[in-house]
């Protein structure tokens, strides 16, 4: 019992450790860091890295659309549509002294700062050794100190302008002004990458870094024309994005595109834009089956009504309506609760979960005026929704890995073992030797097991051990 007792502890204690660890460092990082440690180090030495998906936060030039097909939908993906830092979330901080993003979403963030903006050559440039300091800042304003210090460095650091630009402008004017001066800077220094990538490995990691900051440069800027009203000029710029780079459209830069000919009232290039990207092969989101449904609900919805068609039937342009409206609630459920405004609206996240309530949030945030816009399209989706409605989960509640219920578990099952192995030891002997013998064995059943002179028991022409002692003189 001692032993047990002493044995009961020690693991109890540990994986009480062991859970204490993993609560925190999910509550901290987001992750469980055993799950974490296991995909990263143990799955390729069992070789499992081949067959895993790659990260969505980290894009590229070289990214192809083969490696979008491969892409998981229900991964968190960086949203498209996210607001400006300094012009947007700081002002409504301002206003309400409430934190518009949780630590995870900056997190996740600062994350792609690191992957975009950074690159392995950054020691041979002071001005870029200093930004890669400043996007590991957690402190707002020490990373804006630093994109000044390396300013001072180098007037055309391209990254900095574009950290004072997502930072430190409090409007959108201001931010656009700090970009296009991080768009003359960019240039400048993507024609020099350009013109030495192949000469090593290096430059080619800094040609990478060079068109991530002019393609993010571009799209922001296109992103505050649209937000300052210059439609037309926003959705040119977008255009020439996706022809200059065509390879990166995991970058959904299409989303913003289809959100900006929404708002033109362009009806027939948004079909042509869903003609190219809602395919079967390409991953879904929210933005294409929802656009793909308001269209279809265009067509019928202005003199939709629930009881002339529950008598005459459906005809066959309602019908493709409907199933548009329900295979866009199929993708994702928690939309129409939010464009019908049964659930109130809150600042969209800056990363989201394909098919989950984030994703909702966001598309319903930028898209709910243009199903406002159509006559009848949401008395349409309100009669036609709930018909593939069902339970879903709550945004933004998180579940537990499975380690730490795992830790949890163990920790209390050890303990309740040394309490009760404690209290009473002679039982829990029995009750272990019982287990034991379960799983164990048992070394007299073994017919022949005889030697020594001793007399033990045995079973002889079907005798039970009870009934007949097996002796040398019976051989």
């Amino acid at each position: 019992p001692k032993f047990y007792f002493a044995l009961t502890v020690t693991s109890s204690f540990i994986s009480g450790l062991i859970f204490v660890f993993e609560w925190w460092h999910f509550r901290k990082y987001g992750t469980s860091f055993i799950e974490q440690v296991s995909v990263s180090h143990l799955r390729p030495l069992i070789g499992g890295a081949e067959n895993s998906p790659p990260a969505p936060a980290a894009f590229s030039a070289g990214e192809n659309e083969t490696s979008r097909q491969n892409m998981p939908e229900c991964k968190v993906w960086r949203n498209p549509l996210n607001l400006f830092r300094g012009a947007e979330y700081s002002r409504y901080m301002w206003v309400t002294g409430k934190e518009p993003l949780t630590y995870y979403d900056m997190n996740l963030s600062a994350q792609d700062h690191q992957t975009f903006f950074t690159c392995d050559t950054d020691a041979l440039r002071p001005s870029d050794t200093v930004m890669q300091k400043a996007w590991r800042e957690r402190n707002p304003q020490a990373r804006i100190k630093a994109a000044y210090q390396a300013l001072e460095l180098n007037n055309d650091c391209a990254t900095a302008y574009v950290l004072l630009a997502e930072e430190e402008a409090t409007t959108i004017v201001d931010a656009e002004k700090y970009f296009k001066q991080a768009l003359k800077a960019g240039e400048i220094i993507y024609r020099k990458s350009q013109n030495c990538h192949s000469q090593s490995p290096q430059h080619e990691a800094q040609l990478r870094r060079d068109t991530n900051v002019l393609v993010y440069v571009k799209r922001r800027l296109a992103m505050c024309a649209r937000k300052l009203g210059r439609i037309r000029e926003a959705v040119k710029m977008m255009r020439d994005l996706m022809k200059e780079f065509p390879l990166l459209s995991m970058l959904n830069i299409h989303e913003n595109l289809l959100e900006a000919l929404l708002e033109l009232q362009a009806y027939a290039d948004v079909q042509a834009v869903l003609a190219k990207y809602d395919d079967i092969s390409l991953p879904k989101s929210a933005a294409i089956c929802y656009t793909a449904a308001l269209l279809k609900a265009r067509a019928v919805s202005e003199r939709f009504s629930p009881e002339t068609a529950s008598k005459r039937g459906l005809s066959t342009a309602e019908i493709n309506a409907v199933e548009a409206i329900h295979r866009a609630v199929e993708f994702n459920p928690h939309v129409p609760k939010y464009l019908l405004e049964m659930k109130s609206l809150v600042l969209p996240p800056e990363h989201i979960l394909k098919r989950g309530d984030s994703e909702a949030v966001a598309y319903a945030f930028f898209h709910l005026q243009h199903w406002k816009r159509i006559e009848g399209a949401l008395n349409l989706l309100h009669c036609t929704w709930e018909g593939t409605f069902h339970e879903v989960s709550v945004y933004p509640q998180k579940e537990l890995p499975f380690f730490i219920h795992f830790t949890a578990g163990l920790c209390s099952f050890s303990a309740m073992l040394a309490l009760l192995t404690h209290q009473f030891p002679e039982l829990m002997v029995v009750f272990a030797k019982a287990v034991s013998t379960l799983w164990l064995p048992n070394p007299w059943s073994v017919q022949g097991q005889v030697g020594g002179g001793l007399e033990q028991p045995g079973i002889v022409e079907g005798v039970p051990a009870q009934d007949k002692v097996l002796k040398l003189d019976d051989l």
